[in-house]
């Protein structure tokens, strides 16, 4: 017998700058004209957003003489599945799309999952750049490189993990969205300051008004907060073997939550009744007091999100969920704010 051994041990540099400002928008040609990314640029976007600002996007490419061209989707986590991949991808290859070329995921959540899904597997990889146009995608689905599609079993059940090469960050998009798409995103900056950083905590408790007012100054640096937060989560573990997992705080009931309702509960609705939920395990295991899981609700009520739900999700959504491993759910729960662990329960 012989034995022939490959050896492909390599480091891989995956670092990219996040951009975070006013205006960032209508400067992206100019930029990517700069220090350009692609050959040319596929902007991946749905059909509101394509409404809103993929136009305008284009004709700022055009006019820097800059090839791009705007592929869309039917808008809603309801497109976040593999048809549309296919789709996109059979899109692409008609207008002449190569290995050298590069994909602009321009909207919220599920256009950022879709397109850097696309973008890792498209000719077994093209670079792809981040352009959030939700609070939450900003500090959220935007950073770290976790893509994926839903299937029949749940969700973010198929997907890669892969970096963007840079995220542009522009608070402008944030004048267009509804009032329930800034709560939207706040519950995922609850969920940071929970996890991470009581000062942060207690500034939300202190300007939350302010910030659901979109003021300028208290919205950039809640996005600033919780981008660091979540970057400095993300450099540590990339690929989510242990330390990343706290990011899932409220992730476990939520994703069941959103399943459960077939997705008609916004995610960071559903995240926020997720963190109520994992309270109140983490107050009933001795972990959390209860004072501080009410401080928690309370905060989470003033947001203007949910802290109920009719129902708790079925264990059968609890078990085909990602955080189900090894014949067991791994919750992460609260032992004070600022400091969390990871829980374990069977899975049936």
């Amino acid at each position: 017998m012989q034995i022939i051994k490959t050896k492909l041990k390599k480091k891989v540099d995956n670092s990219y700058k996040i951009f975070i400002g006013e205006g960032l928008a209508k400067d992206l040609a100019a930029l990517l004209k700069e220090s350009p990314i692609g050959k040319k640029y596929a902007i991946i976007t749905d059909s509101i957003t394509k409404k809103l600002f993929g136009k305008n996007i284009l004709k700022n490419f055009n006019n820097k003489k800059i090839s791009a061209e705007i592929f869309t989707f039917n808008k809603g986590e309801k497109s976040k599945q593999i048809n549309t991949i296919e789709k996109l991808a059979n899109e692409m290859i008609a207008k002449g799309f190569d290995r050298k070329d590069a994909i602009i995921a321009l909207g919220g959540g599920v256009v950022g999952d879709l397109a850097g899904f696309l973008a890792s597997i498209y000719m077994r990889g093209i670079p792809y750049i981040q352009v959030p146009t939700t609070l939450l995608a900003m500090v959220d689905s935007a950073i770290g490189g976790k893509t994926g599609v839903d299937i029949e079993s749940g969700k973010n059940l198929l997907g890669t993990i892969a970096q963007p090469k840079a995220v542009y960050i522009d608070i402008d998009f944030l004048k267009t969205l509804p009032k329930n798409q800034i709560q939207n995103g706040l519950a995922e900056i609850i969920k940071y300051a929970v996890i991470c950083d009581k000062r942060f905590f207690k500034y939300l408790e202190k300007n939350l008004e302010k910030i659901l007012n979109l003021d300028k100054e208290a919205i950039l640096y809640i996005i600033e907060k919780s981008v660091k937060i979540k970057t400095k989560v993300v450099e540590k573990d990339e690929t989510e073997n242990l330390t990343r997992m706290k990011l899932n705080y409220g992730h476990t009931y939520g994703h069941a939550l959103e399943k459960q309702s077939n997705y008609t509960l916004l995610h960071g609705f559903a995240v926020a009744i997720g963190m109520v939920l994992a309270n109140e395990i983490a107050v009933k295991e001795g972990y959390l007091k209860s004072k501080t899981a009410e401080r928690i609700r309370a905060l989470i009520k003033r947001a203007g999100l949910p802290t109920t739900t009719i129902k708790k999700p079925e264990i059968k959504y609890l078990s085909s969920d990602k955080k189900c491993y090894g014949g067991q759910i791994h919750f992460v729960l609260p032992k004070r704010i600022g400091k969390v662990k990871i829980h374990k329960v069977k899975c049936r």
